[in-house]
This record gives structure tokens, sequence and C-alpha cells, in this order.
């Protein structure tokens, strides 16, 4: 059977549901100090998204009912990579983030799970050994 050739390129950005933008942005971009890009204005008075760069991947906060998608928060957690989980923590725990749990060490790598201010699963995360290992 002949392979299909992919018509995918790459990933442009991972969408994030919010009901409070404002919220949102203050969270991403200065609790987690992820640089802020693009604010999707469209032709509405008020803003439907924003865009926050994380090095890798695009995170875009998206007010989903805005564009008659109900909200519900996502309960698969976004791995954000950071060179030290322990520290991260510590430095999220001081600007106020809430972690669940204690920090996970999985045999390949470091990893501690929390929210966002809309129920949001994220966690932070760190590999120190090879994939496979």
């Amino acid at each position: 059977m002949p392979a299909t050739a992919s018509l995918v390129t790459g990933v442009d950005f991972v969408s994030v549901p919010t009901r409070d933008l404002d919220a949102a942005r203050a969270f991403y971009g200065e609790v987690l100090g992820l640089e802020a890009g693009k604010v999707w204005q469209g032709s509405r008075p008020d803003a439907l998204g924003a865009e926050f760069e994380t090095g890798t991947v695009t995170l875009a906060v998206i007010v989903g009912e805005r564009l008659g998608i109900p909200f519900q928060p996502s309960t698969t957690p976004i791995a954000l990579q950071v060179d030290d989980v322990a520290a991260a923590r510590a430095e999220l725990e001081a600007r106020g983030v809430t972690f669940n749990g204690e920090i996970v060490d999985s045999g390949v790598c470091h990893m501690s799970f929390f929210t966002d201010p809309d129920g949001n699963a994220l966690l932070i995360h760190h590999r120190y050994a090879p994939p496979g290992a």
C-alpha cells in the first residue's frame, strides 16, 4: 500500500480555553513569564484570544465561547520545559501557583503538576535522561 504524503508541515499553536482573557493573559505573561505575542482582536471590540511563546510551540489562550465553542478546561496537561523542576516550582509557588502533589520522577524526567486560573492542566517538566533510557 503506498504511503500517503502528509499535508501537515508542523504545529503552529496549541489552544488553551479561558473564560477570562485578562486573567489568563496575566497568568501566562506575568506568573509564568512567557513572552506575549499577538492578541486576536478580529472584528469584535473584545479580544478573542492571545498568544504566548514557549520557545517551541505557541500557546493560544482563546475565549472559545466568543467563537461558539462551550468552555471546558483541558484536563490533559501541557508540559512546559524548564531547566530545573524543583527551582522552577519554588519560584512559581512564590508567585502564587499551587501545585498538585509532589515532584514526580519517572525515571527519565522530573515533572510537577498545576492548573491555570481556568483549571487547565499544566506541568513543568525536565528530561534528565535520553528518550528510551
